[in-house]
């Protein structure tokens, strides 16, 4: 009698990119989280190398500087035995004219696995999808979105408060220029929390009234009873006119220190996605006191990008 083929596994996470969090079924998040629990576990080990990705190539692409998130895919990318390319922009042949397009060309051409794109552009990484045959990553693009930065936040609120459900979170300051803020709403708004956005009326996005939030422009009123405290950078940058009055004014109305803070949950934890502006968006004693979750963000970042990465492998062909 002759057996059926086996039917392959159905992957726990179905897409081949990872684009955003928009369009990710809480499913989908919550079994990401899972994954990257179980790699906090492996890089807390003294040997810290998988084979996942051996023999696969990451060309890590970033058009906006940003060591962080960089640093971060390219270890998540060595722990799981991929060959990892880090491009620099800067000196590419992107600054002499080179179209995206041009760019997508040029790296499909050399047969990478899988892509890691950070772009200013709003949708740049959803149109180099669609031009290359491997698997991308969006590291950030433009104000749109940041998925992986939502995901660790996600994971470090988890581990320390068990669930994402019904819990109350405070997205506090530049709301308008960041895809931080967008992903995280996405992301929370699935599973289930609370969200409040708060700041000045001048770094509100428009029709914020349709994310499904609370918007607030006090401080001390918005943040009341939050479990967790996300404080934004204020992305001065972006910013073609005046925003805020001065850097001292924002401080004092929306910047966070312990008297603010004490309006929140008594066990409220801060967050932070880094770099911060210290003295602006947040006191130096609440970044470094007892609440924060600052640097633990850092770590699961390692955690969720080597989760993503070995979740698209599932998706690779092996031939």
């Amino acid at each position: 009698m002759t057996r059926a083929p086996s039917t392959p596994p159905t992957p726990a996470f179905p897409h081949r990119h990872l684009l955003g969090i928009e369009g990710l079924s809480p499913q989908e998040i919550l079994a990401l989280l899972d994954k990257a629990d179980e790699e906090v576990l492996v890089s807390r080990q003294v040997e810290k190398k998988k084979n996942v990705l051996r023999g696969r190539t990451q060309i890590n692409l970033f058009f906006e500087a940003s060591t962080r998130t960089q640093s971060s895919f390219e270890i998540a990318g060595k722990r799981l035995g991929a060959d990892v390319m880090n491009m620099s922009v800067a000196s590419s042949s992107v600054k002499k004219g080179e179209t995206l397009i041009d760019t997508a060309a040029t790296l499909n051409a050399m047969r990478p696995d899988i892509l890691v794109v950070r772009h200013h552009a709003a949708g740049a990484v959803h149109l180099l999808a669609r031009k290359v045959s491997c698997s991308v990553i969006n590291a950030g693009d433009g104000a749109h979105e940041h998925p992986t930065q939502a995901l660790l936040d996600a994971l470090t609120i988890r581990r320390h408060k068990g669930t994402i459900e019904g819990l109350t979170v405070a997205i506090c300051g530049d709301i308008v220029h960041s895809r931080v803020a967008r992903s995280n709403i996405l992301l929370l708004n699935a599973l289930g929390a609370r969200v409040k956005l708060v700041g000045p009326s001048t770094l509100m996005p428009a029709g914020v009234d349709r994310l499904g939030v609370e918007t607030f422009t006090d401080m001390r009123v918005g943040i009341a009873g939050a479990d967790i405290v996300m404080m934004l950078r204020l992305q001065r940058e972006r910013m073609n006119g005046s925003f805020v009055p001065s850097v001292r004014e924002y401080f004092h109305y929306w910047g966070l220190d312990q008297e603010k803070l004490d309006h929140a949950a008594p066990d409220a934890l801060v967050m932070h996605p880094g770099p911060m502006n210290r003295g602006v968006e947040i006191d130096p004693e609440v970044a470094d006191g007892p609440q924060s979750l600052i640097a633990e963000q850092v770590e699961m970042g390692v955690a969720v990008r080597m989760a993503v990465l070995e979740a698209l492998a599932e998706h690779l062909p092996n031939f």
